[in-house]
């Protein structure tokens, strides 16, 4: 059996890379579960655990946040102990949080299956690391990269159907059952098909650094939370509580910062936080999650099924109508997309998504609202321009700009920043529904699509700063 040359601390075996791609999206389809499975299943989550959906809604948040949280520091540390193995723990983590979730008596315990099921956050970049170990070629890494990233945005609508089929019919503990059973088999793949990379080894992993940036970005996530409990008026226990987290966050973000200045072997250089690749990239991704996860994975399938003033259709056939159609384009053109980048252009790739995810928005809201057809033409959109060309850009941006010395640095802050977008959507978009709730059924929610698009759009602006991945790009 012949090998490649090492690359990244990874032997890669030739021949071998169908097998490798089998593992990765195995583990990328099972980390996808814990979001867009249980978006047609959160009114049935609600009822069946006797609360509200802003609790479930809730539950939703501590996942992302827990995975942005996660994802801050386990790239990194797969690098030094071993990505497999890191890749491994991740999936089987996920696995007892699905177990805890399905057996859960009240949204309390809900809450604590969704956060042990967030230490799966940094999945999709761990695996796009992987796969950029065992792949050189930019146009084929393009193409695989596009593939893995489409799970991202849609199991091709399958999950999306199957999350309302058993919702409505068996109810919403049989989906984290089927999460449970695909953790296993990812689990298991990885074992057998994925090969170990460890190219930091040696190096000492900075736990003082990552202690203070998981209280940084946990203490202003939490803040958030609280915040969002002032739309129905300011009241002292949350306002003095989220002005507390905030002024936390600050002092330990300084605290992150002086420790990383001081380290001999820090997890993130400060040159590295200064550069335009870094800080770019995270917050075009940032913006981009918190004007559209939200919309299309709660906003709009919770339209579509109310009475009034949506259209009243149950939830298999809003995930057929709606997200299936959605993730089933994004799964279609992702590896086309990947495939164009290394030639047309990753940034400009990704504004020609960010555009065309503005005009999707806008025919939702304008369009949408007031007729079911233009609303799914409205979500098909969006499957195309976010689904299956920005959220591939953003992650492959993460991967091919991450610096050579310390390749899970930006992958594993990029999958923070998707975390703490799609965290601050279901934040922010659901708390604008409640605060414009006067203004009548419509009128809240075009409120809530508007300040989305315009969010998307400062993401849009944000994007034009991010520089070309001149390495990762060949003439065609």
């Amino acid at each position: 059996m012949s090998y490649a040359p090492a690359k990244n601390g990874m032997p890669t075996r030739r021949g071998n890379v169908t097998a490798l791609m089998v593992a990765l999206l195995t583990a990328c389809v099972a980390f996808q579960l814990n979001a867009s499975m249980l978006s047609p299943a959160l009114v049935t989550m609600g009822e069946e655990l006797h609360t509200n959906q802003a609790a479930i809604g809730l539950s939703q948040t501590w996942f992302f946040t827990a995975a942005a949280v996660f994802s801050l520091f386990l790239p990194r540390l797969s690098d030094i102990i071993g990505r497999k193995k890191v890749l491994i723990g991740m999936m089987a983590l996920m696995g007892i949080g699905s177990v805890v979730s399905a057996m859960a008596p009240d949204i309390t315990w809900l809450f604590v299956g969704r956060i042990i099921q967030g230490v799966s956050g940094p999945t999709v970049p761990l695996c796009l690391i992987m796969l950029r170990s065992a792949v050189k070629e930019p146009k084929k890494y393009g193409a695989l990269m596009g593939l893995i990233t489409a799970v991202n945005g849609g199991i091709a609508g399958i999950d999306s159907f199957v999350g309302g089929y058993f919702a409505e019919h068996f109810g919403f503990r049989s989906i984290f059952w089927l999460m449970v059973a695909i953790a296993a088999v990812a689990t298991l793949l990885l074992f057998v098909l994925a090969g170990e990379s460890k190219p930091g080894e040696g190096t000492r992993m900075d736990w003082l650094g990552v202690f203070f940036i998981v209280i940084a970005v946990g203490a202003l996530l939490t803040a958030l939370n609280e915040a969002t409990k002032l739309v129905g008026g300011i009241t002292a226990g949350p306002l003095l509580t989220s002005l507390a987290l905030a002024v936390v966050a600050v002092a330990a973000f300084m605290a992150f910062w002086a420790v990383e200045k001081r380290s001999r072997q820090p997890m993130v250089e400060i040159v590295h936080l200064r550069q335009r690749s870094t800080w770019a990239p995270l917050l075009t991704t940032t913006l981009t999650m918190t004007g559209i996860f939200a919309v299309i994975n709660g906003i709009v399938p919770a339209y579509v099924q109310a009475a009034d003033p949506g259209f009243n259709i149950g939830a298999t056939e809003m995930s057929l109508l709606i997200l299936t159609p959605y993730a089933l384009l994004g799964w279609i053109f992702g590896p086309i997309t990947g495939r164009l980048a290394p030639v047309l252009g990753y940034t400009k790739m990704l504004r020609i998504g960010l555009a065309g995810s503005v005009s999707a928005l806008a025919v939702i809201g304008f369009l949408g609202l007031h007729s079911l057809p233009l609303m799914i033409t409205g979500t098909i959109l969006l499957g195309v321009m976010y689904a299956g060309t920005v959220n591939i850009m953003l992650n492959g941006l993460g991967v091919v700009l991450s610096p050579e010395g310390n390749p899970g640095f930006l992958p594993g802050m990029n999958a923070g920043a998707f975390n703490l977008g799609a965290g601050l959507s279901f934040l922010v978009l659901p708390a604008i529904l409640v605060a414009t709730a006067p203004l009548g059924g419509q009128g809240s929610y075009l409120t809530v699509v508007v300040v989305a698009l315009a969010i998307t759009v400062a993401a849009f602006a944000t994007s034009l700063l991010v520089p070309k991945p001149v390495d990762a790009e060949v003439a065609e």
